[in-house]
């Protein structure tokens, strides 16, 4: 076990899994995400000097960071998350205190469980915690997504920073990514369960075409308002669409049918958790695999493969890929009598088919952001 006497605080910051809403977060859309119990977790005190100092439980590297120099760490491999969390936190206006910081992690990093965004509002609401500051989750969500688009070069929405902050409980998020309201729905599932399965195939957003998704979104956009009087692409209609479709190139037209429709599928998932009909949402997850794959292009051969393993057993009745894509995890709705026999089964058929070995996470939906006083300080 960690040995974390003489910290002050522990504050933590959850990954989250989107249910549904798949890249439409940076379209102005709706999303269903949820905070899971894979967080990382800061244990930090002061430390009377200038510097904040990184040390992981997961790794023999610390660093340490000057707080007048926090532009400078871009490039290092690990601790530039918590440098760029930091400095837009004191751009934001806020006091940085020297301390020190143990991190731990248990969102899988690569997994599209948004490990980034655990690290960084976590980070951030560390050092609000031990400057004294009562840190508002939103305000940390935005600042620690301004980190992950200004400092690390991810053109991120704002879906997994907000999840990862603001997160409750037993509960799904109905966040609405243009206005930054949210509705807390219970994420009641009667019979059937959540699995998640990391495809294992390593991948990162900077570098895979993540931006380039967004700015193809953001061109379709810029076309289509020629003929719509639309704010972003998330107002455009199924029959708005439909009749100007044609004005797009192919590409163009493909990722944005794919928003649209990924829209509607977001408001029709919402009455169906609402009134029970699971079997709905589970229709609703498999629509919206089908459109990532074909439209969207952001799956790939290993998480097609769980995908694909996964609708085929008579248990599940969705399954999809979660996350920004090209790797990382999918989630399937399974019936709870059956969920050792499914895991066995996806297991199994995945590392038959390709290179990597699965792995099913154990996880349940949880809070995000929580800060604790260590031994009672």
């Amino acid at each position: 076990m960690t040995d974390v006497k003489g910290y002050e605080y522990k504050v933590s910051a959850s990954g989250r899994v989107n249910i549904i809403g798949e890249h439409i977060d940076y379209c102005g859309g709706k999303v269903m995400p949820a905070a899971l119990s894979l967080k990382n977790t800061v244990y930090v005190r002061p430390n009377g000097t200038d510097r904040i100092n990184i040390a992981w439980t997961t790794l023999p590297d610390t660093v340490s960071l000057e707080t007048g120099r926090l532009e400078e760490y871009r490039h290092l491999k690990y601790g530039n998350y918590q440098a760029g969390s930091a400095l837009m936190w004191q751009r934001a206006g806020h006091k940085i205190v020297g301390c020190d910081m143990l991190q731990d992690c248990k969102v899988p990093f690569g997994s599209g469980l948004s490990s980034s965004a655990a690290i960084e509002v976590s980070t951030i609401a560390a050092l609000a915690a031990v400057a004294g500051e009562r840190a508002d989750p939103v305000e940390v969500a935005l600042t620690a997504q301004a980190a992950e688009r200004e400092y690390a070069g991810v053109n991120c929405g704002i879906m997994d920073q907000y999840a990862s902050a603001c997160g409750k409980k037993g509960m799904a998020m109905l966040l609405d990514c243009k206005t930054l309201e949210c509705e807390y729905i219970p994420m009641e599932l009667g019979d059937y369960r959540l699995i998640i399965t990391d495809c294992c195939k390593p991948h990162s957003l900077s570098d895979s075409k993540y931006n380039e998704r967004r700015a193809e979104t953001e061109e379709a956009l810029k076309i289509l308002q020629r003929r719509l009087d639309v704010s972003c692409l998330a107002e455009v209609t199924p029959a708005q669409f439909s009749q100007c479709s044609y004005m797009l190139p192919k590409t163009l037209r493909m990722r944005a049918e794919h928003v649209v429709n990924e829209c509607q599928r977001v408001k029709t998932a919402e009455q169906a958790l609402r009134a029970g009909n699971i079997e709905l949402l589970g229709r609703l997850i498999n629509q919206s695999h089908a459109s990532l794959k074909n439209l969207y292009q952001t799956t790939g051969f290993e998480p097609d493969v769980l995908v694909e393993a996964a609708q085929n057993h008579p248990a599940c009745i969705g399954s999809r890929l979660t996350g920004g894509g090209f790797g990382g995890c999918t989630i399937s709705l399974v019936k709870k009598d059956s969920a050792e026999e499914f895991t066995d089964y996806l297991l199994r058929a995945y590392a038959r088919r390709t290179s990597y070995r699965a792995v099913c996470y154990s996880a349940e939906i949880d809070d995000g952001i929580t800060v604790e006083e260590v031994n009672g300080k």
